[in-house]
């Protein structure tokens, strides 16, 4: 049967010997049938010239310095791509200063006291009766009728709510003993969890430590202790404790109530060389300082600026401080606390606040920056925060601040089934105290430690804003008021608060605050990528073209010859195998010889054997033997086609009589 092509048509006579001859000298390149003949074809095909040179070359020295250049220079190759890789991903920074008139920023000003001791001595009367005890124990100090500022009260005798729950202990005998302070008596503290704060300093002398012993509600033998080198951070943190469970069941309209308002705290204001009042402040409730002003809060849209440098020009108030109605043991300085942040920042006052000193005037310069940050690839931040997997608790614009904040309070109502008292309620959660939550104290201390080593996962979510404002501050302190000027200007403004010129304010009551700018230069600090895809894929060609001579069309051949052809010619051979099993396991089975032609005789390739040109005489003399086998003779004649056959059956007589003579 005469061959056909793909179409099922005829072929021509000269397409069927070049077919016949293709089908017995099988060809090389992306069809060769092995690995090994489809790298050598490619080594003579190639552009780049080192793979053919070792190929080609004679003498095994120089075709072994050859394989060791051509090695070096993919080895060369690889390098300087991973570097111009990790250099695509870089950024450069840049620093542009320009000068223009500037937003004054939102200063917000709380007391370091956060609610007037006076009006809170119906809610911390048993604490601090409690906490002087425990002082005259310790320390034997014993407070003077005519410095007690309140009604205490005398001591009982019983042992109260405070201290069943978190008693006052004097650490002894290497922390195996401690002595409760109230009964006097020693309790041993063996397989309690031991937790020294960073501050205790191994003196050698047992009795200087002081500390508190917390206990799981539902499992009395999980215990830590807490020790302080310092009876003072003992005492403190010990009242904080009480005085947040306290805090956490008074009603936010009754805090604000016994905190200081607008009127108790400003005394004098000016901006920008005008006067200004109570108005051009808002106020917002701060668990741990109470009432807070914040001026130019932007809360009616409106966001004053300065287009002068100096502190004539800025924010200049005298704050009222009224050291005599401080708390003594929740407080130990006087002054108030400022922070300088942005319209839509939360002011993190227990964070980055700054503090301001009495009988002083305190000068604030600022220099103004904004920062631009690439997010990825070039960097791990977020742009809003809404990629992030934690719930803003404080309405306001995200940073890190506020997400670590609002994780660690996340996980406090997981773990302990409510939120902790300085920070933002999360939907549905309620505060911590001991008639619901009596096992709070414990599980806080325990969740904090973890939430400081890194293992509650805070850290790890959180990232940093790519773009945020800042505000350098220089402060310099001066004495104020001064000497000379001292009986007139506190009289002056004991007049302005409305009290008896007798009875003039101190000194130590006052705080002079200026905020300003010392330059109205604004630096934006940004972040450029280093380089962009057009300067990288000349570099990888740069690179491609000195070590290897190679062009993109040779990296699409590498990819097809070492990729595609590669792949397909390890397939080819496995399907081939899989077909030989398949077909001898058939004959196995019906019993049935091999057949002659299962074996394959693969051939090699003919240079001179061209798909466009049709074979010729000289050509098939240049055609290789083949490696095995006898070599193909000429058929002898089959005589028996000479036999000539009548058309007749019977042979007439009168040739058959010829035929006898």
């Amino acid at each position: 049967m005469a061959p056909s092509g793909p179409d099922g048509r005829a072929m021509a006579p000269g397409k069927k010997i070049t077919a016949r001859i293709k089908k017995t000298l099988p060809v090389r390149g992306p069809q060769a049938p092995t690995l090994r003949e489809l790298m050598r074809w490619y080594c003579l095909n190639t552009n780049t010239h080192g793979c053919r040179r070792i190929v080609v070359s004679r003498g095994r020295l120089r075709r072994f310095i050859w394989i060791l250049l051509t090695l070096s220079a993919v080895g060369l190759i690889l390098w300087q791509c991973a570097e111009l890789l990790l250099n695509y991903y870089s950024a450069s920074v840049s620093v542009t200063v320009q000068f223009q008139k500037l937003p004054f920023p939102a200063v917000t000003i709380c007391n370091i006291n956060p609610y007037k001791y006076s009006s809170m001595k119906d809610y911390l009367s048993e604490l601090d009766k409690e906490t002087k005890k425990a002082l005259e124990t310790f320390y034997g100090f014993s407070e003077g009728k005519s410095k007690v500022r309140r009604a205490a009260g005398n001591w009982n005798g019983t042992e109260s709510l405070f201290l069943r729950q978190i008693p006052l202990l004097r650490i002894e005998d290497s922390f195996r003993t401690a002595t409760d302070f109230r009964s006097g008596r020693k309790r041993k503290v063996e397989g309690s969890v031991f937790h020294k704060d960073s501050s205790i300093v191994n003196s050698g002398d047992s009795n200087d430590i002081i500390g508190f012993q917390l206990c799981d509600a539902n499992n009395s033998s999980e215990c830590a202790l807490y020790t302080f080198s310092s009876g003072v951070n003992a005492i403190q943190e010990w009242y904080k404790l009480h005085y947040m469970n306290i805090m956490a069941q008074i009603p936010l309209e009754t805090k604000e109530e016994l905190s200081y308002s607008a009127d108790d705290l400003l005394l004098t204001c000016f901006f920008d060389g005008l006067s200004c009042d109570k108005r051009h402040f808002s106020r917002f409730h701060h668990p741990l300082h109470g009432n807070c002003y914040t001026f130019n809060s932007g809360e009616n849209g409106t966001v004053l600026s300065t287009s002068t440098g100096g502190s004539e020009y800025g924010l200049q108030v005298v704050l009222y401080i009224d050291e005599a109605d401080y708390n003594p043991f929740l407080v130990t300085s006087t002054g108030a606390k400022i922070i300088v942040h942005d319209q839509d920042e939360y002011p993190f006052i227990e964070d980055i606040g700054t503090e301001i000193e009495t009988a002083a005037a305190t000068s604030i310069g600022m220099h103004f920056t904004r920062s631009r940050k690439l997010s990825k690839p070039y960097s791990d931040c977020t742009e809003t925060g809404a990629d992030i997997p934690v719930e803003n608790l404080y309405n306001k614009s995200y940073s890190l601040q506020i997400c670590l904040h609002s994780c660690f309070q996340k996980a406090m109502v997981e773990s302990c089934g409510c939120a902790q008292y300085a920070q933002p309620l999360p939907n549905g959660a309620e505060y911590c105290n001991y008639k619901k939550n009596p096992n709070w104290m414990y599980c806080y201390y325990r969740l904090h430690e973890k939430f400081v080593k890194e293992q509650l996962g805070c850290q790890q979510i959180c990232k940093d804003a790519c773009s945020f404002k800042e505000w350098a501050l220089t402060t310099s302190i001066a004495q104020w008021p001064s000497t000379v000027s001292e009986d007139w200007m506190l009289r002056v403004l004991s007049w302005d608060k409305g009290q008896k010129i007798n009875k003039k304010l101190n000194k130590t009551d006052l705080a002079n605050l200026m905020v300003f700018y010392k330059d109205l230069n604004e630096r934006f600090i940004s972040e450029n990528p280093a380089n962009t895809l057009v300067i990288l894929l000349s570099n990888f060609g740069g690179q491609l073209g000195l070590w290897m001579s190679c062009s993109v069309v040779c990296v699409i051949e590498i990819i097809e010859v070492f990729f595609i052809d590669s792949f397909s010619i390890v397939m080819r051979r496995q399907w081939q195998k899989a077909k030989k099993w398949w077909n001898h396991r058939k004959r196995d089975g019906a019993g049935q010889p091999p057949e002659a032609g299962d074996t394959e005789q693969q051939g090699h390739d003919n240079p001179t054997c061209i798909d466009e040109d049709l074979p010729t005489f000289n050509t098939a003399l240049r055609l290789p033997l083949p490696q095995e086998g006898h070599l193909p003779r000429t058929p002898p004649p089959n005589y028996s086609t000479l036999r000539l056959e009548t058309a007749f059956t019977e042979q007439l007589p009168d040739t058959l009589e010829a035929g006898q003579h």
